[in-house]
């Protein structure tokens, strides 16, 4: 398990979140698929993506979309079990996140996410 690192403007902080980098085929391909109980301080990094699905999901989370420095270019909040995030212009790959950590944290377009 990683830390998660958010860089702000501001300054960079991190965040209380473990994350798991999910990075060969089968991996990605399950992501959090049938899991019963939402994800609590973790989350993770699924690299490459650009776009994800949330078929078999049983619980909302908050994706993160990065380019290839890492730099944030695009974020939804609480997607809901069922549905579709179609493919992200520049998207290098998603932070999978409980959901309530965009607002919770400050996350936005510009900053970056560094998962060390």
């Amino acid at each position: 398990m990683a830390n998660l690192k958010l860089i702000k403007a501001t300054g960079e902080n991190e965040l209380p979140i473990k994350i798991e980098i999910y990075n060969t085929f089968l991996r990605r391909l399950r992501g959090l698929m049938f899991r019963l109980k939402p994800i609590v301080n973790e989350g993770i990094l699924i690299d490459p993506c650009n776009s994800i699905h949330m078929f078999f999901m049983f619980f909302s989370i908050d994706v993160v979309f990065v380019n290839e420095s890492g730099e944030i270019v695009h974020l939804k909040e609480n997607v809901k079990p069922w549905s579709l995030i179609f493919p992200i212009k520049n998207a290098k790959a998603a932070l999978e996140l409980p959901v309530g950590t965009v607002e919770r944290y400050g996350v936005g377009i510009g900053d970056r996410a560094v998962v060390e």
